[in-house]
């Protein structure tokens, strides 16, 4: 549960940059000038992802949990802060 929790979280993150991606290259928002950069994250979420599975099957499960860990929380806290954004009424200015 340590592993799967973390790596899902990564994985519906990976999943939000792949939407945003794909709606970016069918409005024409994502052009030669930024898609360097989107490729770069891009690649970042594959290896975040997909390495973590291959450490724990390699058997470096401390490896793995620490790789998912560390990016899950902060999606975690971008996840409350955009909740709270979301659900309490207030004056933001």
């Amino acid at each position: 549960m340590t592993f799967w929790i973390p790596w899902t979280i990564n994985l519906l993150m990976a999943t939000v940059l792949v939407f945003f991606f794909l709606l970016g290259l069918a409005d024409g928002s994502i052009s030669s000038f930024n898609l360097a950069l989107w490729l770069l994250i891009l690649c970042a979420a594959v290896v975040v992802v997909g390495g973590s599975l291959a450490l724990r099957a390699a058997a470096h499960v401390k490896s793995a949990q620490a790789l998912v860990t560390v990016f899950a929380v902060p999606g975690v806290l971008v996840g409350l802060f955009f909740a709270v954004i979301l659900l309490v009424p207030g004056r933001w200015n």
